[in-house]
């Protein structure tokens, strides 16, 4: 007697595809990019087809994100080696004969021109992921610093090229995998009260350490001149300062409901810089105001505490570091970008998530969001 096998749909074939998308993730990812687009129309606007490149950026994000939601965390882990070691190699290409532009060379150029160091953002915690989950069990001081090692290598690369908020993103992220590893309060104590020792300092002799001709040692100019003008803005408001003071009155002058979609004459009349990439956030508090700023708040805040909940749920240590760290990254993404444009943090190029323009940072944020569907989804198989 012969046996018929029925031939699944291709309904039957496509939903199990689907089962990688984690729905709250999705459903806050969704409301970000919502926000992203509307705010996006009315910045660009007078800036030639910034929302329809946006729109490309988002869907080419989106298909990232939903093929590595179908991919096993195990096989992830297969990567880190080798996408770390070119993340590497490509920075050191950079650093030989890379693309200079305003003064940085941070580009790339073979065929395309492409930013090696985003790679980092998210190579950094793979590779950091997999290196504890090899000394899983057996944790000593010296794998810490082998972790630091591969940690200082990337970024004192992207230091260099300079690119200070790239670099702040990438050692964000490979410190969060190094916590979440373990490692004792002994030694984050240190480093963290010299930090406020030196920011004290700084605010304490402010008129001495920024005055004309004083430099600093280990800092840029440009990085010394970002921290005073963050101190007292006003001190240039022509020059270093414009950003800061044009991001505050824009967002004060959008007040507790905003002006309204399309309103906002901040930045339609090019007092705000940067208006579509890292002050969007300035153009979309002016138009939403601070009701506007909390939804978009709660937003973040939903989308860091879903990522973290996925990460405690994860079944493997590799798979929590991971889930822990890039949820991290986006965490810094958020405050660092509202923190510089509001005027408590100094300017370092750092994109809002979902928000500001660009089309490899938007990747970045979707191969990030797919490995967070990709650690969910295993959690579900585990469990199942």
């Amino acid at each position: 007697m012969a046996v018929v096998f029925e031939k699944p749909s291709l309904w039957q074939r496509v939903v199990p595809m689907f089962e990688g998308f984690d729905g709250p993730l999705a459903f806050a990812v969704f409301l970000l990019a919502c926000a992203g687009l509307v705010t996006m129309y009315s910045s660009g606007y007078d800036d030639g087809a910034r929302f329809y490149d946006q729109c490309r950026n988002m869907l080419i994000a989106g298909v990232i994100m939903f093929v590595v939601a179908q991919i096993p965390p195990q096989r992830l882990a297969t990567w880190a080696v080798p996408l770390y070691t070119l993340g590497v190699a490509l920075l050191i290409a950079v650093a030989v004969f890379g693309v200079t532009k305003k003064g940085a060379r941070r580009w790339l150029n073979v065929g395309i021109t492409i930013q090696p160091s985003e790679i980092l953002k998210i190579a950094m915690p793979l590779m950091l992921a997999w290196w504890f989950q090899k000394r899983e069990g057996q944790l000593r001081p010296l794998d810490f610093l082998v972790a630091a090692i591969l940690l200082g290598t990337p970024a004192a690369l992207i230091v260099r090229q300079p690119d200070l908020g790239t670099a702040l993103l990438v050692v964000t992220a490979g410190l969060a995998v190094i916590f979440f590893a373990g490692l004792s309060w002994k030694l984050i104590l240190p480093p963290v009260l010299l930090g406020l020792a030196a920011i004290t300092l700084v605010l304490a002799f402010q008129s001495r350490l920024c005055a004309d001709g004083v430099r600093w040692p280990v800092l840029h100019d440009y990085q010394q001149q970002r921290i005073c003008t963050l101190l007292d803005p006003s001190r240039d408001p022509l020059g270093k300062g414009f950003h800061i003071l044009q991001g505050m009155i824009a967002i004060g002058s959008g007040g507790i409901w905003g002006k309204g979609f399309m309103q906002g004459t901040q930045a339609h009349l090019d007092f705000v810089p940067e208006a579509t990439t890292d002050f969007i956030f300035a153009a979309y508090s002016e138009e939403f105001g601070l009701v506007g700023n909390l939804l978009l708040i709660a937003g973040f805040i939903f989308l860091v505490l879903r990522g973290l909940m996925i990460a405690l749920a994860a079944p493997t240590l590799f798979s929590r570091l991971l889930a822990g760290s890039v949820t991290f990254i986006f965490f810094t993404y958020a405050f660092v970008n509202m923190g510089m444009v509001s005027g408590i943090l100094p300017v370092v190029g750092v994109p809002l998530p979902f928000i500001s323009y660009g089309g490899t940072a938007m990747v970045t944020l979707g191969l990030g969001i797919g490995i967070l569907m990709s650690i969910a989804k295993s959690k579900r198989l585990v469990q199942s």
